[in-house]
């Protein structure tokens, strides 16, 4: 716990979160949220980023000790796969969204035997669609995939529910919930908009949070 309430600190310290309540941003799948979460940030904040990367290589050896491989999302994951990978001293690759009309046409890039077991390494996650489809990719490849670490998720029950159903877990370096906490306690957020944040992580869909 005292690691991810640092690493929410870390996220706020260095505006990779963003906390907007009053004027909520709008994701691509047209939800409205009170928050929004860029996790590139971190990469040109040298002390944060050597924060997180090294919790996310101890998460990555510490749940999963059997790894051959970390994967990286296209394109927010590669870095902190590639970084992680390098800490780790394991080889690394990485997803496209889709495969490349070129070339060898690859969607996997990197050397992937099958029957590696693979970790996925996310920046975050949501609803979890997307983290799923590069897993679907790996799994089509002939990848074991033992599983996901992310930098930050919004907990949303949809997301779970679709990990679960697709036998993959997910671990995450920080929640939401922590960081409204965190955000709290530092003078951030007001309480009662606390409260509304994690009503939208419950019902993103119900937008009488915006009021």
């Amino acid at each position: 716990m005292e690691q991810e309430r640092a690493i929410a600190r870390q996220l706020l310290d260095i505006g990779a979160v963003f906390l907007r309540p009053a004027h909520p941003f709008t994701w691509a799948s047209g939800i409205k949220s009170p928050v929004y979460c860029d996790n590139r940030l971190i990469l040109s904040a040298p002390a944060a980023r050597e924060f997180v990367e090294r919790a996310l290589a101890d998460a990555v050896s510490g749940q999963y000790p059997d790894v051959q491989m970390l994967m990286g999302t296209s394109t927010a994951g590669i870095a902190h796969a590639a970084i992680a990978a390098s800490l780790l001293g394991l080889p690394m690759g990485y997803v496209r969204g889709a495969a490349k009309e070129h070339g060898r046409e690859n969607r996997i890039e990197g050397r992937m035997e099958p029957g590696c077991k693979v970790v996925v390494i996310e920046d975050l996650v949501s609803t979890g669609g997307s983290v799923l489809e590069v897993v679907e990719a790996l799994r089509e490849a002939g990848a074991e995939v033992l599983g996901i670490v992310c930098i930050f998720t919004y907990g949303m029950r949809k997301g779970w529910q679709r990990l679960a159903e697709a036998a993959v877990p997910c671990h995450a370096l920080c929640t939401l919930d922590t960081l409204a906490d965190v955000a709290v306690e530092t003078g951030r957020l007001a309480p009662d908009w606390k409260t509304r944040i994690l009503q939208f992580r419950d019902n993103p869909s119900d937008e009488s949070w915006i009021r």
